[in-house]
């Protein structure tokens, strides 16, 4: 009986323990630590080995190739004098030569001599980079420097083929990826180590959000620990050895909070009629009616034959036109103050109001005043 007792009183824990943070969710998935972020590259490069797919006579990806063959000792005049003293600018046909546009995410913390991931894009009149390597280019920061050198084979998912006259393209060849394929050659500083203090960005800014945060970190780690600085950031005194920072970080963003209810907001998407409602939305009292009218018009065109026995009749054409006029008959409905969520829908699907009715009823809810929410059209 005893052992019974003891193991009711484990799962009553458990059980209250459970529906404590059913809608908790941990610090890592609300915040995030300010200044360490991803940080952008870009750089401009040539892909080689093209199918007749290349750029062709595009000025700049000539001048480029020149600039690179003259690295490795090549030398192409820009000029070209023919046999009888003309003077013509060298223009290379590239067929299979592409200018691009490279373009990384440097993660935070990536450390000279780890890979990261590129997008090539084409700039020129190239129309496919299936089958081209990007040659060594320099991938730079906001600040110029160079952060990344990429290279390799491309890994393009579009296709084009033809035949007859008639060209299908699937996807877009003239876009491609190259996995791993940009070796990290310097790395950005950040504060995490430097700072006093460590501070937490919420992701989605609410007052509400972030003194719990607050509260949390001083509930777990002391009074003094954490401060709310705004809807946005908290502030948090952390330990100077980077060992103990890393630890106390760690047990920081797995801790639980329980996050704000969201503002109320509607959100319509006008163009595929879908319409979301958050739960806190709520209207005034207001009536609302939902019903149309169709207007039917008929023209049947018939032709006047003259009597037999008229003198200098005449046939003559004549339009007959049918006008119905049809009102569908819905009942009006009656928001009630405070009405909530559910209430709302029930109410708009009893008339059997489309997604692009349900828009115009929300629409004209905001205007009367009556809509306690954001209305947001995408």
């Amino acid at each position: 009986m005893k052992n019974f007792s003891i193991f009711t009183l484990l799962t009553a824990i458990l059980v209250a323990q459970v529906a404590t943070f059913t809608h908790a969710d941990r610090v890592k998935d609300l915040a995030e630590v300010a200044g360490v972020r991803d940080n952008q590259l870009i750089g401009y490069g040539l892909v080689v080995g093209l199918n007749g797919t290349g750029d062709g006579k595009m000025s700049f990806t000539s001048q480029s190739m020149t600039s690179m063959l003259a690295r490795f000792g090549v030398n192409l005049s820009d000029t070209l004098t023919d046999y009888d003293g003309t003077i013509t600018r060298n223009s290379l046909e590239l067929k299979n030569v592409a200018a691009v546009m490279i373009t990384a995410n440097l993660p935070a913390f990536a450390k000279p001599g780890q890979r990261i991931d590129v997008t090539i894009s084409t700039i020129g009149a190239s129309t496919s980079l299936r089958g081209g390597s990007l040659i060594m280019s320099r991938l730079l920061g906001v600040d110029g420097e160079v952060y990344a050198l990429a290279q390799g084979a491309l890994a393009v998912s579009g296709a084009t083929a033809g035949g007859a006259g008639t060209t299908e393209t699937v996807n877009v060849p003239t876009v491609g990826r190259i996995p791993s394929g940009a070796t990290v050659e310097k790395m950005v500083e950040t504060p995490f180590s430097a700072s006093e203090y460590i501070v937490l960005n919420l992701k989605n800014p609410d007052f509400t959000t972030n003194r719990r945060l607050a509260n949390s970190i001083n509930d777990t780690f002391g009074p003094g620990t954490a401060s709310a600085l705004d809807a946005v950031s908290t502030r948090i005194l952390a330990p100077a050895e980077i060992n103990q920072r890393v630890a106390f970080l760690s047990m920081i963003e797995n801790l639980e909070v329980d996050p704000a209810s969201p503002p109320a907001r509607v959100v319509v998407n006008s163009r595929t009629g879908t319409v979301v409602i958050s739960r806190n939305v709520k209207v005034d009292a207001a009536a609302v009616t939902h019903g149309g009218i169709t207007v039917t018009v008929k023209t049947e065109n018939t032709v006047s034959q003259p009597n037999a026995l008229a003198n200098n009749g005449v046939t003559t054409p004549v339009a007959n036109a049918e006008v119905n006029i049809e009102e569908e008959t819905n009942n009006m409905f009656l928001f009630t103050p405070g009405i909530e969520l559910q209430d709302i829908v029930d109410a708009v699907n009893a008339v059997g109001a489309s997604p692009s009715s349900l828009v115009s009823i929300l629409q004209a809810l905001k205007q009367s005043g009556s809509l306690r929410a954001d209305l947001i059209i995408i």
